[in-house]
């Protein structure tokens, strides 16, 4: 059982749980816009998530606190390491135009974790900005990403598809908020942090509800999608409203963030 603890805790720690929720969310785009070539935008945005979160979490510890390189970092630098390999392969198979939309959330991720101005912190410590970033980037790699490399034009359903999905992701960075309140920055000044824990589960709902209600934008309106997507937003919302700081970090590294690969797999099984 001990090993098996391990094992998970490896999988969440060296973002391999994260990098198959953008995976399942490119796929998802290619299943909603019949993109039948999208292998290489699915694993770019599974390998370049495991580069990205990893660096984003551990950069810090190997800079500026010098943490000792344990069993576990250690493995989790050498999967980075290869990892950023695979995801380079990936990239150099894109088009020319997804390779640029590529580099723009590369520098959002630099910006989010390296202080490139003199006297300021990264854009991971400006008040209140975090969550749009992570939001922003994720839209862009699992949406924009696969839409510029099948040459696909930007049309009203691909902005829908953009804002609900931007919704989504932000609601549930709001439960991550929830559980870490007594361990971030107070400087961060997450939503949490400057609302509470209630407006913020008010907030969350309400966004919820905004993702819902732009479903019946889409023209025709197709009940099995808003049916299914009734179901996700009531999983997030239970989420939302059962968060407390006392939860365990399993709740959401694991369970929470399993909701993207449950809605692929949801959709496929249905269609």
């Amino acid at each position: 059982m001990q090993q098996l603890q391990k094992l998970l805790d490896f999988y969440i720690n060296s973002s391999i749980h994260v990098g198959l929720s953008v995976y399942a969310l490119v796929r998802m785009t290619g299943f909603l816009f019949q993109i039948t070539a999208i292998d290489d935008c699915a694993l770019f945005g599974f390998f370049g998530t495991i580069v990205g979160y990893n660096f984003v979490k551990y950069d810090a510890l190997a800079r500026i606190q010098k943490l000792e390189m344990r069993t576990e970092l250690k493995a989790i630098a050498g999967l980075s390491f290869l990892s950023f390999l695979a995801a380079g392969y990936c990239f150099i198979h894109l088009e020319k135009h997804t390779k640029i939309i590529a580099f723009v959330f590369l520098i959002l991720t630099l910006l989010y974790t390296l202080p490139f101005f003199p006297n300021r912190k990264n854009a991971r410590n400006w008040a209140g900005v975090k969550i749009y970033i992570v939001a922003l980037c994720w839209v862009g790699v699992t949406l924009f990403l696969p839409i510029v490399d099948a040459g696909i034009p930007f049309t009203t359903l691909v902005f829908l598809v953009a804002l609900q999905r931007f919704l989504l992701i932000f609601v549930l960075i709001l439960i991550f908020e929830i559980i870490d309140l007594k361990v971030d920055d107070p400087n961060l000044k997450t939503v949490p942090q400057q609302i509470g824990v209630r407006r913020t589960k008010i907030v969350g709902s309400l966004l919820l509800l905004g993702f819902l209600l732009l479903e019946f934008l889409e023209s025709p309106l197709q009940y099995s999608a808003l049916f299914l997507k009734l179901g996700i937003a009531f999983t997030v919302w239970l989420f939302l409203v059962f968060s407390t700081e006392k939860r365990s970090k399993y709740y959401t590294s694991f369970w929470a963030e399993s909701i993207p690969i449950l809605w692929w797999g949801l959709l496929l099984f249905f269609s």
